[in-house]
């Protein structure tokens, strides 16, 4: 093989079309773009979707579902993995670094799935009632996990608000 005789593959490259360049091209006269309107004239133009005044499709059909963005935030565990673990002692960083819960999750739910004998003490995890009860019967414990409380915000009273009501 030799750089000079190097060539494509056949069919891979074509030929752009030359358009208003007379009857015999094929694309003479309006050039493909059929008779009068705005789409014939340059400079003619109209966004993505619209339907020449009426109302276009993604207005008139309704809006439909929700998709959280929050939703990798959370990961659950089961009581078989915190099982297979070699630590008693578990927390999101301890899962993490098993490869239980993505990196990108902020909290951990223990699920009530599979069995566990060897006890295990959870803090900073969460678990639902039937989990904590096994984690508890195995003889394991599981810290409680206070949830952050919204902050609420302020109104700040207006100038001319407060001077009326003194």
């Amino acid at each position: 093989m030799r750089l000079n005789t190097m060539k494509p593959a056949d069919g891979s490259k074509k030929n752009r079309r030359r358009v208003g360049r007379g009857i015999g091209s094929g694309l003479g006269k309006t050039a493909g773009r059929g008779h009068k309107g705005q789409s014939s004239r340059s400079g003619g133009f109209h966004k993505v979707g619209f339907e020449g005044g009426q109302m276009p499709l993604q207005r008139r059909l309704p809006k439909r579902g929700f998709v959280s963005r929050a939703k990798n935030d959370t990961a659950e565990v089961r009581l078989s993995d915190l099982a297979k673990l070699p630590v008693a002692d578990i927390d999101i960083l301890a899962l993490k670094a098993a490869g239980l819960v993505p990196g990108i999750a902020k909290t951990v739910k223990v699920i009530k799935t599979g069995k566990l004998e060897k006890a295990v003490k959870l803090s900073g995890i969460v678990a639902t009632k039937g989990a904590k009860a096994a984690i508890e019967a195995a003889g394991g414990s599981v810290a409680d996990v206070v949830a952050a409380e919204p902050v609420k915000k302020l109104k700040a009273k207006s100038a001319p608000a407060a001077a009326a009501k003194a």
